[in-house]
């Protein structure tokens, strides 16, 4: 155990969650990747305080039929000069059908106005097509005559690989080369090859016929997730790699897929935005939850974390907990806690005084942070976690339990609740005794808030020695039972050395860290914020 004496944790001045600042509301595209097939797709995202809203595009009717109806029958009237006036892509070859990619303005397919980019192409003049090639369907509207008949429906989810245009039509002056290709706009603006012979006299152009259906595209609520209760993950399901400028966020039984953005920056404006969001309802569902608690048993903070755990092949996996401070305990839950019950089954509860938080990593950019000296004689953790944020709490009989959390922010919060818990419970409990023995005799010791350590015989109650927080100069263990405390004298400034053995000393050293945590920060504040890894990084920038 090292001589020095530790550092104790942050003051416990005003809320944790607002360093996490809600954005409220934001919208934007994203692409949404499907693992099952292993495509991603055009979505729009809507931001709300309590919601996030993933749109798609969809073709509806706005008049004049089925307000469902999607599938449509358009006749198109081939022009001598433009044709058809769209282009196409995909193909069975692709797995997905042949799809209108360009719309020309003003040309036949334009002056239908039922037409629309990413309508699939079902059938043509009465062929099915929908499980053909790009080349079948090519060769077929290219020799379909002068009046064209094709049968489409909206691609609702159109790969991004087809990289179709989100906005219809398209300009005129778009042009394709004649070859055609599944991933290329194959033109049929351009006369084709008739198989009838052409008009004397221009044919009429297409348009639509008076009490036809009218037809808009537009984005659609596709799914809404709850943010209360919300998780985010940047990775992939249990292991340690890392979405490229990607994540997902997941609720009680629905989630929204992985969200992936063109750029780094998009995605952690997004990621932030959403987990602020998520931060502020959990702090309503804290004070929703105090108003039942008793003042002694009050919810500090909580909120998901990953837990890394090993796998029977002893490789790092990462499994989603719920962990919470409430009252004197640090609670591990498989799920937000709805019922009083679901705090009793926790998986796990510890003595908030007799645990220590510990930052493990702080990646803000492509470095780490090292880890700040919080020890009292403790060995140090070593952990191979590659995840940016993570933090451990070390409890009795060596018990440790490593965690992961998304963002920076969130793990500056979390420090300063554990600080705010601690120091709270100190202050409540005021003391804590623990056996213990020495040379055969049956003791106890005690660490008071007040009057700082003091060990007397169990049966007796006679005090054998009493010494301040400031009298502590030192201390080291065998880490395993046996401690050696060292305090000065006032009277003869000399060092006293007081052994003592325990059954269970991690958690006394974890008790007399927190009291003299709580002592520190009630005389110094600021020095205290000053010890924040995760604080002092986010000040500065």
């Amino acid at each position: 155990m090292s001589g020095d004496r530790p550092l104790p944790p942050a003051a416990p001045r005003g809320s944790p969650g607002r360093l996490l600042v809600p954005v409220r509301t934001k919208a934007g595209a994203a692409l949404l990747h499907d693992e099952a097939s292993g495509h991603t797709y055009d979505v729009r995202l809507k931001l709300t305080r309590e919601v996030l809203t993933v749109q798609r595009q969809d073709v509806v009717c706005v008049s004049g039929s089925n307000p469902r109806a999607n599938r449509r029958t358009v006749t198109l009237r081939r022009e001598p000069v433009g044709g058809l006036g769209l282009s196409i892509k995909g193909g069975a070859e692709h797995g997905v059908p042949v799809v209108i990619s360009k719309i020309f303005k003003d040309r036949a397919a334009d002056q239908t106005g039922m037409l629309f980019v990413g309508d699939a192409v079902l059938q043509v003049n009465g062929i099915h097509v929908a499980n053909a090639t790009h080349e079948e369907v090519v060769h077929l509207l290219r020799n379909a005559g002068d009046e064209v008949t094709i049968t489409v429906e909206f691609l609702r989810e159109a790969p991004s690989f087809l990289k179709l245009p989100l906005g219809s039509p398209g300009p005129p002056s778009c042009r394709s080369s004649g070859a055609s290709s599944p991933l290329f706009d194959s033109g049929l603006h351009l006369n084709g090859n008739s198989s009838h012979t052409a008009p004397s006299s221009p044919s009429s152009p297409s348009s639509p016929i008076a009490n036809e259906p009218t037809y808009e595209k537009r984005w659609l609520d596709s799914l809404s997730v709850p943010l209360s209760m919300a998780r985010i993950s940047r990775y992939k399901a249990g292991a340690e790699n890392l979405r490229s400028n990607a994540f997902e966020v997941l609720a009680l039984g629905v989630r929204t897929g992985t969200l992936q953005f063109p750029t780094a920056r998009e995605s952690t404006d997004w990621l932030r935005a959403v987990s602020a969001n998520i931060s502020d309802l959990t702090l309503q569902n804290v004070k929703m939850a105090n108003k039942c608690c008793s003042p002694c048993d009050q919810v500090v903070h909580m909120g998901w974390v990953s837990e890394r755990v090993e796998d029977a092949d002893s490789s790092p996996a990462f499994k989603s907990k719920y962990l919470a401070l409430k009252g004197s305990s640090v609670y591990i839950l498989g799920a937000p806690p709805e019922s009083t019950l679901d705090w009793v089954q926790a998986e796990e509860t510890y003595d908030l005084c007799e645990v220590l938080f510990k930052v493990h990593k702080f990646c803000p950019t492509d470095g780490c942070w090292p880890q700040a000296s919080l020890r009292l004689g403790l060995q140090d953790f070593d952990t191979e976690d590659q995840r940016a944020y993570s933090f451990s709490i070390l409890a009795g009989h060596g018990r440790c339990h490593s965690f992961t959390v998304e963002l920076g922010s969130e793990l500056a919060v979390w420090e300063k609740s554990f600080q705010r818990a601690t120091f709270m419970e100190v202050q409540r409990t005021g003391s804590k005794t623990y056996p213990c023995s020495w040379q055969g005799e049956t003791l106890c010791f005690t660490v008071d808030f007040a009057v700082g350590f003091t060990c007397f015989d169990s049966k007796t109650k006679t005090i054998l020695w009493r010494f301040k927080f400031s009298q502590l100069k030192g201390s080291s263990d065998d880490g395993k039972a046996r401690v050696k405390l060292l305090f000065q004298n006032l009277d003869t400034r000399q060092i006293e050395t007081k052994e003592l053995e325990f059954q269970d000393l991690t958690a006394v050293l974890h008790g007399i860290h927190a009291f003299l945590a709580a002592k520190v920060t009630s005389l110094d504040p600021a020095f205290m914020d000053s010890q924040s890894v995760a604080r002092k990084y986010l000040y500065s920038n």
